[in-house]
């Protein structure tokens, strides 16, 4: 992996007086996944570099040429408009899915453009969001890419009946637990793998 990158992203880091986890905090992503970015073991898509040039001032076009092409881990991703949730269920899925890249958004319009410029294996939607239901993100998400697999994160369970009519694949009630998830992982209609369980 490209260590311009990771060597660039450091600094420009440590230049804010940021530490990792406050980095990942505004990113909404996990400590590990900035660690990853730092060493050299993953990089970050454009979507994300998009947002990294926000959260540190800088000029996205020095982190473009910094960084190379997306490596070939599995997207996952999780939308839920309420950052403690996100917050919370990221690390699970991180934990029960080690070789997948997990990102977390608050906002359906950016999970929708990240979609669109990176294949998603799996999306865990909440379905109550503030700008569009996660049911309607659904739609939009296989439209996208019909292989990507949908569960639906909710604290009520009248919405099930709901949810099952838009092609998802699951429905956990929340919060998220590694136990969950791997139930979950054991139905999904696109089975992928994950670096877990073999699912």
């Amino acid at each position: 992996m490209s260590r311009l990158f990771s060597d660039t992203l450091r600094k420009l880091r440590t230049e804010k007086a940021l530490s990792q986890q406050a980095l990942a905090d505004k990113m909404y992503v996990t400590r590990s996944t900035v660690v990853r970015w730092e060493t050299g073991s993953r990089l970050p898509d454009a979507v994300m570099i998009f947002r990294l040039s926000e959260v540190l001032g800088v000029d996205v076009n020095m982190l473009l040429s910094a960084a190379a092409q997306s490596d070939e881990y599995p997207n996952v991703i999780m939308v839920d408009d309420r950052k403690l949730i996100l917050n919370g269920g990221l690390p699970v899925l991180e934990e029960v899915m080690p070789h997948a890249t997990v990102m977390g958004f608050t906002n359906a319009s950016e999970a929708i453009e990240y979609a669109k410029v990176n294949r998603v294996a799996l999306a865990f939607l909440d379905i109550e969001l503030r700008n569009m239901s996660g049911l309607d993100l659904c739609r939009t998400l296989l439209e996208i890419n019909p292989r990507t697999n949908v569960v639906y994160l909710t604290a009520y369970s009248e919405y099930a009946l709901d949810a099952w009519s838009t092609g998802a694949s699951g429905f956990m009630l929340k919060p998220i637990t590694p136990q969950g998830v791997r139930e979950q992982l054991k139905k999904l209609r696109y089975p992928f793998w994950t670096g877990g369980e073999a699912t």
